[in-house]
Parts: C-alpha cells; structure tokens; sequence
C-alpha cells in the first residue's frame, strides 16, 4: 500500500516498494487541495510506477480546515530554503497526513496488505509536525491496537517511510536509479493552468536544490 500524491517523493517511495518486491496499491487523495494538478500527475504515474490498483478518493478538507493549500491564504515564497522547517509554514493542513494514512489503513486491512508506504521526509522538508519519525512511530503502533488484524494478530502493519533520514537530493538519485519518470511527478504548491511550476514557493526551492545537489538536470517545467 502507498500514498501516491504525484510528488516526487511518493513516486519514488513506490518504486522502491516495487523494488523490494510488494504489489503496490495506490491511494491518491482530492482533498480540495488548490495544486489538484498533482492529482492528474499521480493518475500519470501509477501506470508508470507498475501499482496493482489506484485508486482517487474525494474528501474536501476545505470544509474542516485552514491552510494556504485549501483556503484563500498567500503561499509562502522567497524564502531562504537553508533555513525552511525551522518553524510550521501556512502550508501545513491540519492532520493531513494522520487522515491520509488512516484512510490508507482501512484499504490495507480490507486487501489483507500489512505494508504502507509514505514518502515523508525529516530532513529536506517545510515543517510539518506529520513527517517526524515519532509521529511515524506513534501511528505505526496504533495501526495495531485499533484494527481486527492487529487484535487478532492476522498480521503486523509496518509503515515504511523509506527517505524518512535522506536529503531531497539522495531522493532524486533513487528515482533515476530507478527508473522513475521525474518529469511526470509535480511538487509546487501554485502551479499555474498548465502544470508549469512557480519556482518559488517552499516545494519548488526545495525540489530545485535536490536536482542542483544530485547533479540531474532539472526537468521541472517553470513559468
């Protein structure tokens, strides 16, 4: 099982499932989210990736939550990218990542998968308190107190966040090791109509700076 949000990070994370031999589920989430571009990128990619079955779930956090990702809030840009998570930015969404795995949960438990899959990052990252190795701890072992499977002991769920300790950069040269379509995977958080990226926001200067240290040319299609 794996979060596929047309991220590079996500799209890289299933192939390295893939590459440790898993058949990969995908979940994509339309969360109300304004870059929904991503959305479209993970339907390109899950073919690409070679993922059992993906599948897109509707669930608008707009009504729920406040965020410069869901709600009429200024994306934050121009920021010294050496010094982004040093404090929570405007882009964060309210228990995004608690919510997404929750969902990923139930698939999994459903399809008898004990394995799930995220491609979170604590060290290349914007903030996020849901991208800490203790709050991956933490739902890992509530994955198994609140299900049946884990009750019964059917089976164990381990979440796997293989980049969880590696730089953006260390990323980029998995994807292309292997063989990953990083032009296909979208990062910026205010992509214009056509998908071209800002350049400027926190995701685009950090994806900007992988490419630049893992010595891969950039495929990112900027404005």
């Amino acid at each position: 099982m794996a979060l596929l949000s047309g991220g590079l990070d996500s799209a890289v994370t299933a192939a390295v499932a893939r590459s440790r031999g898993f058949e990969v589920y995908a979940l994509t989430l339309r969360y109300g989210q304004r870059h929904e571009i991503e959305v479209a990128a993970a339907a390109r990619l899950a073919p690409k990736l070679g993922v059992v079955r993906h599948e897109v779930i509707d669930l608008d956090l707009r009504a729920l939550t406040r965020s410069a990702l869901t709600a009429d809030i200024a994306v934050p840009t121009g920021r010294d990218v050496d010094h982004l998570g040093q404090d929570i930015p405007a882009t964060y969404v309210p228990a995004r990542n608690t919510v997404f795995l929750s969902l990923a949960l139930a698939w999994a438990e459903t399809v008898g998968a004990y394995d799930i899959f995220l491609g979170v990052n604590a060290l290349d990252y914007s903030g996020y308190p849901d991208c800490r190795p203790e709050y991956l701890e933490q739902f890992e072992r509530l994955a198994n107190l609140a299900t049946k499977a884990g009750v019964e002991g059917t089976g164990r769920f381990t979440i796997h966040a293989p980049f969880l300790q590696s730089t953006k950069a260390e990323i980029v040269r998995v994807g292309v090791q292997l063989g990953v379509d990083l032009a296909a995977t979208t990062s910026c958080y205010q992509p214009d109509d056509s998908g071209a990226a800002c350049g400027e926001c926190d995701s685009c200067l950090l994806r900007r700076k992988a490419f630049i240290e893992a010595g891969v040319p950039d495929p990112t299609r900027y404005r």
